[in-house]
């Protein structure tokens, strides 16, 4: 009987143990290299045009091109990993991202370099998609925050490395050898996570019942080994939902998690792209020459691994939907405040703030709330749809930020992000979901059966439910 498995029961009794280090460290690997590529291209292009390798247009259809490339990644992942396993994508999106960024080191022309970028952006798009989502599904519910908070740590922390690659690599060997670094790494990274075991959660949901058996054995033997003998089972929960439409996303009880879940990956580009990218290039014109500082740049890198350790604070907590509306509030201010300053050191404090702000939304939407959202036969579907979205909006914010500002000048552009983020913080007190401790099952369950059914092994009432602390 495919009821005997009970992939989440048993997973979520599970004590913390190596065995979710190293999942953590496998998935992460990915995500690190994934957030230093991104990064690395601004100081490719600047090498890149000082080489005359490129011109300025060119190297703008290179930058466009990783954000179209990381647009339809993050879509064909989320199919991949629902249809084909969160494993089965996570390999191919790597191999993909990594063979493509090692080709681009041996690029001819910037034509060429700005296909392979696209090539690379498929892979780098899909890698968040299926890293949050399969974090969430090993980790136990009541601290699911810290752990997916310290991927966000880990990942963000791929904007400092790339600074800081960046800085020695390209003056001494050149651009093509950042590509090379990402590239080789991706590989190594793809070969360790031969070791990483599908998604019991997953297997049970499509009806793989005997690998999903296997699995779990195989994992609550090696914890077994590592802490003991196991709690008992609590709850018994029946995953097995057979194929499930994309259709269902839209479907009554969905259609507004969907929204949610859009609204908050559009909420976290556009303040990436609209604040954090956008705006040091109001103090250039106010002729404020510390924004092209590296004491600058250095400080603003470490808001982005400072956000994810918030989130790790606060995540388990406050709650991942309660924290995504105090800081969009915190970001909006700071944001009004940061375009009056002057001074520099000020410039430089509220600026960290800023960066730090914008990334705890980032931590705890991207990598907690959004994927939280979803029942297992969806999970990386919807949250590959919302990716979508996000990605999209990267593309247009900034065009549309210098749209505002020629017009409005900066109240324009901060006007539209403060706009976004009060949509966002509406739908999520509307939508009144919190996922905070919960087990995955318990917030899906109240989806019209589009989550999964679960009950107590002894018939009382289910335990975490949405808010239980």
């Amino acid at each position: 009987m495919h009821h005997a498995v009970n992939a989440a029961g048993r997973l979520d009794r599970l004590p913390v143990s190596r065995f979710h280090w190293k999942i953590l460290g496998l998935i992460a690997g990915g995500a690190f290299l994934d957030a230093f590529d991104i990064y690395l291209a601004n100081g490719a292009m600047a090498s890149m045009v000082k080489d005359g390798f490129t011109d300025m247009r060119h190297g703008a259809l290179f930058v466009s091109s990783t954000f179209m490339g990381m647009m339809v990644g993050a879509f064909i992942a989320g199919w991949l990993g629902d249809r084909l396993g969160r494993r089965y994508s996570y390999q191919v999106n790597l191999a993909v991202f990594g063979l493509a960024s090692i080709a681009a080191c041996f690029a001819p022309n910037i034509e060429w370099l700005i296909v392979l970028r696209f090539i690379m952006g498929l892979g780098l798009g899909a890698e968040l998609v299926v890293a949050a989502g399969t974090l969430a599904e090993f980790v136990p519910p009541a601290t699911r925050g810290k752990w997916v908070s310290l991927l966000a740590v880990i990942t963000n922390s791929g904007l400092f490395a790339a600074l800081a690659a960046g800085y020695w690599v390209i003056p001494h060997l050149g651009w093509r050898y950042m590509f090379a670094l990402a590239g080789v790494g991706a590989l190594v990274v793809w070969f360790l996570r031969h070791r990483m075991p599908e998604s019991p959660r997953w297997l049970e949901s499509v009806g793989r019942f005997e690998e999903a058996e296997a699995t779990l054995a195989e994992i609550e033997q090696e914890v077994r080994a590592q802490v003991g003998e196991l709690p008992p089972v609590q709850r018994a929960v029946d995953l097995h939902k057979g194929s499930v439409p994309l259709s269902a996303l839209f479907a009554k009880g969905m259609r507004g998690r969907m929204l949610v879940a859009a609204l908050t990956a559009i909420g976290v580009n556009v303040g990436l792209y609209g604040f954090i990218a956008w705006l040091p290039t109001f103090f250039v014109a106010q002729g404020l020459s510390i924004v092209k500082s590296l004491g600058f740049v250095f400080v603003m890198s470490i808001g982005s691994p400072v956000g994810g350790l918030i989130g790790y604070f606060i995540a388990d907590r406050v709650g991942r939907a309660r924290g995504i509306v105090v800081s969009s509030i915190v970001s909006v201010a700071l944001g009004w405040l940061y375009v009056t300053l002057r001074d520099p050191t000020a410039i430089m404090l509220v600026g960290f703030c800023l960066v730090s702000a914008i990334y705890t939304i980032c931590t705890l939407g991207l990598f907690g709330y959004i994927p939280e959202l979803f029942p297992t036969e969806m999970r990386l579907r919807g949250t590959g749809v919302a990716g979508t979205c996000g990605r999209a909006s990267s593309i247009a914010t900034p065009w549309l930020a210098l749209m505002l500002y020629e017009r409005f000048g900066v109240s324009g552009v901060i006007a539209m992000v403060t706009a976004i983020l009060a949509v966002l913080c509406v739908a999520i007190l509307a939508l009144r979901v919190e996922t905070s401790r919960a087990a995955l099952e318990d917030i899906a369950g109240d989806v019209g059966n589009a989550g999964n059914a679960a009950e107590n092994l002894d018939d009382a009432p289910a335990v975490l439910a949405p808010e239980g602390r």
